[in-house]
């Protein structure tokens, strides 16, 4: 190995690319073959760039990024670098279905506030198609906010069903199960803010 490259490899390392991402990915409770389908990647890649054996490229990490929900200067910034504004552009988020898998997703969702440094919450777009199934119960984090922006959309918490519809407001606690699902016959979007 020359000089150079010797030093863009030490370089490279100071980053801790590898352990921000595992944090990352156990942090989400994903797992090594989640993360792969989300991102398009093998688990193999994946596995050798969280134990510092591969370095991403650049569309790689952007990737990777997006799919968490961070922006790139989580993998490169100190953490007392911390911009005061974060902007994320209509043409800029990446739509991501759920579940991963392949087939009819329940929802699509759109991070709105990816490039943001140690968030206190996560916001997103969620779009739910037409041909959309329920989507699976699920928990996490300690409280959710959905704002329906179009359409009508069925939330259940518990055991509790509550139809919203559109310009109305749901908030909840979110460590206990919930799910999704599209009602009527129109399209149905909304906005969804949890708290970790």
């Amino acid at each position: 190995m020359d000089g150079l490259s010797q030093t863009l490899e030490t370089e490279l390392e100071r980053y801790q690319i590898g352990p921000r991402l595992r944090a990352l990915r156990l942090k989400k409770k994903l797992a090594l073959t989640q993360l792969a389908a989300h991102t398009g990647l093998s688990t193999a890649m994946l596995s050798k760039i969280e134990r510092g054996r591969l370095f991403p490229t650049l569309p790689t990490l952007v990737r990777i990024a997006m799919v968490f929900g961070v922006g790139l200067d989580h993998f490169f910034s100190q953490e007392t670098q911390r911009p005061r504004v974060s902007v994320v552009r209509a043409g800029e988020r990446l739509r991501l279905p759920v579940p991963p898998a392949k087939g009819q997703p329940a929802y699509l969702f759109e991070s709105l506030d990816y490039p943001a440094p140690d968030r206190r919450m996560e916001s997103f777009y969620a779009e739910f198609p037409m041909d959309s199934r329920p989507s699976d119960p699920h928990q996490h984090g300690s409280a959710e906010l959905v704002f329906v922006t179009d359409g009508e959309l069925e939330l259940t918490v518990g055991k509790e069903t509550v139809l919203l519809g559109k310009g109305d407001a749901a908030y909840f606690d979110s460590s206990v199960s919930h799910s999704y699902c599209r009602s009527g016959s129109g399209r149905c979007s909304a906005i969804v803010v949890t708290a970790p």
